[in-house]
């Protein structure tokens, strides 16, 4: 499985953006989907998880109410809606899945910053 992340970018205080993560390759044992991100200097953040097995999607507190996660399942991509921006935002985005065998893959991330 290959995932891309993008639509990263330069976003002021209180702005919006848009990621995108396309997923190809054999998904077939994925058990779910979702973001994290790397503050420069910090550690891993999960910020959000689409659980296949019910459907429910999991925020982390730092971003619930201001992040949305959706799919289109016949375009195989992934998005997050990230809103009301704030600097502390600022992190290299990826997208990630969970396979049942393998555990979890990621591909390259997207950088964000907010900064005015």
């Amino acid at each position: 499985v290959q995932l891309q992340a993008s639509g990263g970018g330069l976003v002021q205080p209180g702005g919006s953006l848009r990621l995108s993560c396309v997923v190809s390759g054999s998904t077939s044992d994925v058990t779910a989907i979702g973001w994290f991100r790397m503050p420069s200097g910090n550690e891993r953040e999960g910020i959000s998880c689409l659980k296949f097995s019910d459907g429910s999607i999991y925020y982390s507190s730092s971003v619930s109410g201001r992040f949305t996660m959706s799919r289109d399942n016949a375009k195989n991509t992934v998005y997050l809606q990230m809103n009301s921006l704030k600097p502390e935002d600022t992190a290299v985005y990826y997208c990630y899945v969970d396979l049942a065998v393998l555990g979890p893959r990621w591909g390259q991330g997207t950088q964000v910053t907010v900064s005015s």
